[in-house]
């Protein structure tokens, strides 16, 4: 079991997708505890970094459509926002 902790701000650290049938224990900021599936915390990464690209004007792919002389540097989302009544 792998055990995240909630920063001050909500997040969670989490830059990758876990195996969907890991079970992860979350330690929240109030003081409770919740576990999900490796699933669950993919699909709430896969919604942050939908928000992230839909902010900053990237395609589905996390492909920037500006002129070439422009750079992207930072195509990946590393702070996931949990709740402790996130679904399953």
């Amino acid at each position: 079991m792998i055990t995240l902790q909630q920063d001050a701000d909500g997040y969670v650290r989490m830059n990758r997708h876990y195996p969907a049938s890991v079970r992860i224990r979350i330690a929240f900021n109030d003081g409770t505890t919740g576990d999900f599936s490796g699933r669950a915390l993919n699909n709430a990464y896969d919604s942050a970094v939908a928000e992230f690209r839909a902010k900053n004007g990237l395609d589905a792919r996390g492909f920037n459509r500006a002129p070439a002389s422009r750079t992207n540097s930072g195509n990946k989302v590393d702070f996931v926002p949990v709740h402790p009544g996130m679904r399953e």
